[in-house]
Parts: structure tokens; C-alpha cells; sequence
């Protein structure tokens, strides 16, 4: 059921957004006026070169010279955008007219904070660059991060970027194995690693697991030591303490690179193996999160910009981006709960945030525990709330109107690691209603489409994109031929982006995504893969076989079960309960840890021996079990039957 607008632009701050001088450029440059959003999206999507020009020159995007192609007609995933251009992104991110203006806050879970202007910010990245250099760290090599959310790492990557080398990080919740099964891919030559984090209160020392990581990786030349706890230097000759590292004053030199020169490697959760390295570039990263930031989030210079993330997440890169449209991002390192679960809504209220991120789950645990942060805190700089992660519920709307603030505009958002961006998500001249994203993004032609490949409207279909956007991917990471990157996401319908997850288009130009069409776990917005979680749990003793399942339920919840079959003789103790638990927490992170740990007989598999997590997964949710599979395609469907016990309707 659709409801109507919850929210609705304020006329005077919907005149003097970014997106309507945008509009109006746009139509001084081609002769043709947009009444209203749904017809700027539409001509974007028609006339790919004609509305990505406009956000170059819109942004003044700094090139070698200017560009006199935007893309080639290579069908997706060829596409081959503004040819002959060089840039770089660390340039774009340290520019700016007020260099004594905050450029980072970072805050710490116990409350230690941290400001970096512009000035001091381009300081520590020039003297960074300048030692990498001195590293013998050339374009194209890789440089990693075994770092939390601090300015740090913010540097470590700008530095990375300004040379050309390409970055990759993974959070410190990750031990050791499971950042080198996505490092060591990599080949990296220098490896950033702080000493350890606080999470909850508890100091989480990282001294064994970040050396156990530096001997898993054999390329390494160098290791720079980020004191976050205040550990000692390690006694190693091949490692540099941080404030060597950055000391120094060298103004940054910034190498401008093809428009497709890799910037980074994401890693996908690795549901299905190891973890796929994804490869964004320079160019295609600058002109989408210009395009989110600037007119999708209304980003300008003065704002503040806080989404909670960690540095395994695709939403870090994007709070970085915030730096390319002027805004002053905020980090948070700690959990979102500490010591109270009001404690993003006091970050958005000492730091003066415009825009804040959360994901649905922290709204919900929100609301269940009685918060009032529009009446307890001072939000009056709020105009946004971002959720990504997950589907949004309606009873997430209301209550932020309720208890936030009327005047807050609920920017729920759709999108990827795959793309480190958006497909759906707000606009400052939409309205906004009660479970819906606002509107696909400028640029991404999107669709719904049914298994026969049409397009339909207010009905659930497979999320796909027609058209090719620049911030897809390069390339997988050691995937010559390309074959596992078409496969991904072009095998259902060739030449079409198909995403993974299920969709419906309403008539008023709404979107509703009603969770993942494959399997991939969710904690806290953060996607996580079931590999990473049977590669400790099935190592276990009298553990035979196991399976996890991550279920968006009707009330808007979020179940996450781990289902075991013991070898004979063995019995699921609380004791047996706790190892596992202990084991996911220390191996794996301790987001991997399940709600529950249930027995079952066996667990069904495909016919070629891959376990069935989707159609369990539907009948966790209340689906029939004719309508999951089919019985030809499982190995045991009693086994599959017996799931339809702990079905959460």
C-alpha cells in the first residue's frame, strides 16, 4: 500500500538547492527546460554524453585536457568513458577556497576528538605522498589498510591516491586470515596497520593479528604503525612509526592518470568463496559522488557530513567523498550503541551535522528503546537522515517525523559496493512517502523487470540498470578475460546491469526494494558473506555442516540463524553455543556472530552441492516450500522441508 507524502520540499530551500541551479544549467546548455524532477531524470538517462558533460562542467571537473568524447558505444560492460582525459581524485578532494575550514572531525568511541582543516589535512597528505614516493610506491601498485575509522585512514588513502597507487581497506574487526584473503590478492608493497580499536567499551589490542597479517603478506616492503591505542613501535626494521611518515613539509603532488585508472579495490562479501576484489576508477568515481553528494544529498561547503560506517564498507568511501563537494565529513570510530544508544544522534547534534547516515536497524533499536532526540538534543541543523543498508520500513518514517523532526527529510537509498554509489535515493525537490526511496539517481536508467525480461510497474521484479554509469566497475581483481565480472551481473540478461535485488517501480516514480534477491548477510547495513562464516564454524569440533541465513521479516526486523549438523555422539551445549560464537567473533568479526544457533538434521543442497540459502531463506520468511524450488533441483528435500518449522511470519 502506497501512503502519501510524509515529507514535502520547503519551496524556498528546494529553489536554492544544488539539483535546481543544476536544472537550470542544464537548460541553458541545451535549450530545454525541466518542469520537475521525473522529466530531469528522464533526459538523463536518455542522453548519457549530454547529462554527464553537465555534471563535468557543472562540478569543473580538472582535467589534462578537456574532454571531446563522454563515452563510446560499447555495449555494458565495455562502456569506455571521457577517453584521452587524466585526472585524479585526491586533487578534487583537497581543493577548496577556505583552507582554515574544517575539513575532518573525527571522534572516537571514548570521546577523543580530533579536527583537521583543509590546510592541515593537504599538509599531512603531501608529506605522506612524499614518503611513499621514497618507498619506490609507483602508479598502479597497491597499498592497504588494516586501519579503523579514524583521520588516519582518511590520509593513508588520499596519499595512495595522490601517487596513483591503488587503495584497499579492511577494518580491524576482521582478524588477521580474514583481511589477508582479501589483501593478499592484492600483492600490495605497503601495508597501513594500527595498533587497535575500541568497540563497546573494550579496548581490542591488534599488535598479533596486525603481524600475523604482515606475514601473510609476502610482497610487503614497508608497514607504517598507527599508534590509535598508543602501543609501542614494533621492533622491525621494515616498519615506520605514522608520525614519520607524515612528517615533513611537502606541498602534495598529485598524479593525473586515464579517466579509468584504478582508485581502489572493494571486496564483495565473499558469499560464494573468496572475497572478489572490485575495481573503481578515478574518473568514474569522481563524476558519480560529484552527482550523489552534490545534487542528490544537497552536499555543500560549511555542511557536515556523518554516516555511520566502518573501512570494510562502501559508504566510507562516500563519506571521504564528501571533501569533493566542499562539505566537512565526520567520523565516528566505536559502536553505534555506546554508552547509550542515543550516541549518533549526540554526534549529529555536538558536530552540527547536516546530513547523517544510520542504517534501518539503528531507527527501529531507536525507536524500541524510547529515544527522543528531536526533543532531548539540538538538531535544528539536520535537514537530512540517510538509511542504506536494507530496506527502510514505513514505521521508520513516521516515527522520525514523530521524534526527530517533522522538517527532516528521510533519504532512504538504494545501491552497491558493486558501484560505490546509488541506484535510487532522494532529492531535495521530491516529496517523500512512508516506505518508498524518492526516485531512481540522475543517470541510472532503472528498471523493474520480470524473469522474461520486461519491464513492470508496481509489481516486484529484478533490479536492473539499462544503461552503463560510470562508476561500475573497471574489472574484477585478477579476472583477465572478464569472465566473472560479466557472469556477476550480466549472465540474466545480456548487455543489462541485473543487480540481485528484488524491486518495485510505483506509478508516481517511487521505488520500493523489498530485500536481496541472493543470499548475502546484513549487519547493520554492513553486508557480510556466509563464507566467511562456514570457513570457522564448519572447523569446529562436532560441527559437520552449517548454514546461515540473513531474513528481512514483514515487521521490519532482521533475523540472522546459524544452523548446524552435529557429527554423531555430539549435542548443541550452551558450551558448544559459546565456542562457535567466540570462534566467528575472533576469526571472522563479531558482526558474523548469529542471533541464534539452532540443530537441524541436514542442510539441502542444490544438485551440484551448493547449499540452499535463498529458498531457505524464503521460508524463513513465511514463502511456501513449492513456490522455493523445485523438488528435481535438491539432494534431500526433507531435509529442505524441515526448515518450514522456523519460518518468522
Amino acid at each position: 500500500m502506497s501512503h502519501p507524502p510524509i515529507w514535502a520540499p520547503d519551496p524556498a530551500a528546494a529553489e536554492h538547492s544544488r539539483i535546481a541551479r543544476f536544472t537550470e544549467f542544464v537548460a541553458l546548455r541545451t535549450g530545454t527546460a525541466h518542469p520537475d524532477y521525473r522529466s530531469l531524470w528522464r533526459w538523463s538517462v536518455q542522453d548519457l554524453a549530454g547529462f554527464w558533460s553537465a555534471v563535468w562542467d557543472f562540478f569543473d571537473i580538472r582535467s589534462d585536457t578537456p574532454y571531446e568524447r563522454v563515452l563510446d558505444d560499447a555495449p555494458m560492460p565495455a562502456t569506455r568513458w571521457f577517453p584521452g582525459t587524466r585526472l585524479n581524485y585526491a586533487e578534487h578532494a583537497l581543493r577548496g577556497d577556505d583552507d582554515s575550514e574544517p575539513a575532518v572531525i573525527s571522534e572516537g568511541e571514548d570521546g577523543t576528538t580530533v579536527t583537521v582543516t583543509r590546510a592541515e589535512l593537504r599538509a599531512r597528505v603531501g608529506a605522506l605522498a612524499a614518503w611513499l614516493r621514497g618507498q619506490g610506491v609507483t602508479p598502479g601498485d597497491r597499498v592497504v589498510g588494516y586501519l579503523p575509522n579514524t583521520v588516519h585512514t582518511v590520509v593513508a588513502f588520499l596519499a595512495t591516491a595522490a601517487v596513483g597507487a591503488v587503495w584497499s581497506a579492511c577494518g580491524q574487526d576482521y582478524g588477521a586470515q580474514g583481511a589477508a584473503a582479501r589483501f593478499a590478492q592484492l600483492e600490495p608493497v605497503v601495508l597501513f596497520t594500527a595498533d587497535g580499536y575500541r568497540w563497546n567499551g573494550t579496548l581490542h589490542d591488534r599488535g598479533d593479528e596486525a603481524e600475523d597479517l604482515r606475514r601473510a603478506l609476502p610482497t610487503l616492503r614497508h608497514t607504517v604503525h598507527v599508534p590509535v591505542l598508543g602501543r609501542p613501535l614494533p621492533a622491525d626494521p621494515s616498519t615506520t612509526a605514522w608520525e614519520d611518515a607524515t612528517a615533513g613539509d611537502h606541498e602534495p603532488l598529485f598524479e593525473r592518470l586515464p579517466f579509468d585508472a584504478p582508485l581502489w579495490v572493494l571486496f564483495s562479501s565473499g558469499t560464494t568463496g573468496a572475497p572478489k576484489g572490485i575495481v573503481h576508477g578515478h574518473g568514474g568515481v569522481l563524476l558519480d559522488h560529484h552527482k550523489l553528494l552534490g545534487l542528490h544529498l544537497d552536499l555543500h561547503p560549511g555542511d557536515r557530513f556523518l554516516w555511520y560506517t566502518t573501512t570494510n564498507w562502501m559508504m566510507w568511501n562516500m563519506v571521504v567523498s564528501g571533501l569533493l563537494v566542499g562539505a566537512t565529513i565526520v567520523l565516528y570510530d566505536g559502536s553505534p550503541g555506546h554508552p547509550a544508544p542515543q550516541r549518533l544522534w549526540e554526534l549529529a547534534d555536538r558536530h552540527r551535522v547536516s546530513v547523517l547516515g544510520v542504517s534501518p536497524g539503528y531507527l527501529l533499536a531507536s525507536a524500541k528503546a524510547g529515544l527522543e532526540p528531536g526533543r532531548d538534543l539540538d538538531l535544528s541543523a539536520l535537514r537530512t537522515l540517510g538509511s542504506t543498508g536494507a530496506p527502510l520500513p514505513a514505521a521508520c518514517y513516521f516515527w522520525v517525523r514523530d521524534h526527530v523532526g517533522s522538517g527532516v527529510q528521510v533519504a532512504s537509498t538504494s545501491g552497491g559496493t558493486d558501484i560505490v554509489s546509488g541506484f535510487a535515493g532522494g532529492v531535495p525537490t521530491v516529496p517523500v512517502r512512508p516506505g518508498e526511496i524518492s526516485a531512481p539517481l540522475l543517470g541510472v536508467a532503472l528498471e523493474a523487470w520480470d524473469a522474461h525480461g520486461r519491464p513492470v510497474v508496481d509489481q516486484v521484479g529484478e533490479l536492473v540498470v539499462t544503461r552503463p554509469m560510470p562508476s561500475m566497475p573497471l574489472s574484477f581483481w585478477n579476472d583477465p578475460d572478464g569472465s566473472r565480472y560479466h557472469d556477476a551481473y550480466f549472465s540474466a540478461y545480456p548487455g543489462v546491469w541485473r543487480h540481485g535485488d528484488w524491486m518495485t517501480t510505483t506509478p508516481h516514480g517511487g521505488v520500493v526494494v523489498s530485500g536481496r534477491s541472493d543470499s548475502t548477510l546484513n549487519r547493520q547495513g554492513v553486508r557480510l558473506g556466509s563464507a566467511d562464516v562456514y570457513a570457522v564454524v564448519d572447523d569446529l569440533p562436532g560441527i559437520r555442516e552449517s548454514l546461515v541465513i540473513g531474513a528481512e521479516l514483514p515487521d521490519g526486523g532482521y533475523w540472522m540463524p546459524l544452523f548446524v549438523v552435529l557429527e554423531p555422539g555430539h549435542e548443541l551445549t550452551d558450551d558448544l553455543r559459546a565456542r562457535i560464537g567466540t570462534a566467528l567473533r575472533t576469526q571472522a568479526s563479531p558482526r558474523h556472530v548469529p542471533d541464534t544457533v539452532l540443530a537441524v538434521p541436514a542442510v539441502p543442497h542444490t544438485r551440484t552441492g551448493k547449499k540452499l540459502e535463498v529458498p531457505v531463506k524464503r521460508l524463513l520468511q513465511g514463502a511456501a516450500v513449492g513456490d522455493v524450488v523445485s523438488r528435481e533441483a535438491v539432494d534431500d528435500y526433507d531435509a529442505l522441508l524441515y526448515f518450514t518449522r522456523f519460518a518468522r511470519t
